[in-house]
């Protein structure tokens, strides 16, 4: 859940502020990974040497040393992939689209489809959608869209006490997309909505979901998606 957006996930710290780490702890803590990236064996796997860039990106996030963020991650997204790191790859993408900078969309929606595509860390994968949410319009179907597909992931890939956490979030997350949307208040107004907009099934909203992502990246794509979609797990 670390990677949602919301004060139902900060914890147990009393207020926002007590999350925020000190600049001088955060610029020790890059430091320090940072040398143990140039220290790290020549025979040492792509995911320890992925570990903490990762980290030092998201460490560069909070001091706001976003061009710096891009250049050390941009790399790791294209070595995520080539090792099938999918979680790796969909953190990298996080960061990339966390900078701000021109390809920032498409970063996001390259992690979407990752995210969606894969079965990573739910948490990340709704993380990402809310990310696209947070950047439509409010009278977007695209909103809707990734509001639904959040849901489903959450029903679909979670277990357990963080099943109901996340669901409870994405609940929330598609209350609020209603609301931008349509002015939606009450249940029966919500319920009726969902099944007029086709939230209600994966066959309608994921391929809705994909053509926004097209859209995004009508540049061109950077990895072969067709490629990828081989190394889908059988049982997925």
């Amino acid at each position: 859940m670390k990677y949602l957006e919301s004060e139902t996930f900060i914890g147990d710290a009393e207020c926002s502020d007590d999350a925020v780490k000190p600049t001088q702890q955060l610029e020790q803590r890059l430091k320090k990974l940072l040398g143990e990236v140039s220290t790290l064996p020549s025979d040492a796997s792509i995911e320890q040497r992925l570990k903490p860039l990762l980290e030092s990106g998201y460490i560069m996030l909070d001091l706001d040393r976003l061009e710096e963020a891009w250049e050390i991650t941009r790399p790791t997204l294209d070595q995520a992939i080539s090792a099938g790191l999918w979680l790796q790859a969909v953190e990298a993408c996080d960061i990339l689209y966390q900078t701000g900078r021109d390809d920032a969309l498409r970063a996001l929606a390259h992690g979407i489809w990752l995210g969606v595509t894969f079965p990573i860390e739910p948490g990340l994968s709704v993380a990402m959608l809310q990310h696209l949410v947070d950047e439509t319009p409010d009278n977007s179907d695209g909103a809707a869209v990734a509001a639904a597909t959040a849901g489903y992931i959450a029903d679909m890939r979670t277990e357990g006490p963080d099943r109901e956490e996340l669901k409870f979030f994405t609940n929330q997350l598609m209350g609020q997309v209603a609301r931008r949307h349509s002015q939606v208040e009450e249940q029966e107004i919500f319920d009726f909505w969902v099944e007029r907009m086709e939230l209600d099934d994966p066959s309608k909203f994921l391929p809705r979901l994909a053509q926004v992502l097209d859209i995004i990246n009508e540049d061109g794509w950077w990895f072969d998606r067709d490629e990828l979609r081989d190394q889908i797990p059988a049982d997925q």
